[in-house]
């Protein structure tokens, strides 16, 4: 089973920018479509944007402040995000699935096979 980690979240003013990433070890990165999720306290885990494995077809879900991107020579999957807001404050987390989640519903978290343990992203006014 392959493993996921991500890094780069931290605390940020109303209208900054942050860049997520995150780093795969034990997969065939470039065969899995990879999604980041987030998940604010008390609510339910959100789908924020997903890439296909070559990384030529991205997917972004409500927030278009924020790009995902990824760069298959270092296995690695960014989420850049800017302009962020108050309501942008959660945990991140990076996932991978081999088979093809879109046709499920990119935005089922069940669709999904590996995870990684979050990376905290706080946002204040």
């Amino acid at each position: 089973q392959g493993q996921l980690v991500e890094s780069g979240g931290g605390s940020v003013q109303t209208g900054g920018s942050l860049t997520l990433s995150c780093v795969s070890s034990g997969l065939t990165f470039s065969r899995y479509y990879m999604t980041w999720f987030r998940q604010a306290p008390g609510k339910e885990r959100e789908a924020v944007a997903s890439i296909n494995p070559r990384g030529d077809v991205p997917m972004h879900g409500s927030a278009a402040r924020f790009t995902i991107s990824r760069d298959n020579a270092k296995n690695t999957v960014y989420l850049q995000m800017n302009n962020l807001r108050p309501e942008d404050t959660a945990v991140y987390y990076c996932s991978a699935a081999e088979t093809n989640p879109w046709v499920r519903g990119w935005g089922r978290a069940s669709n999904y096979d590996v995870w990684g343990q979050g990376t905290q992203v706080t946002v204040s006014s």
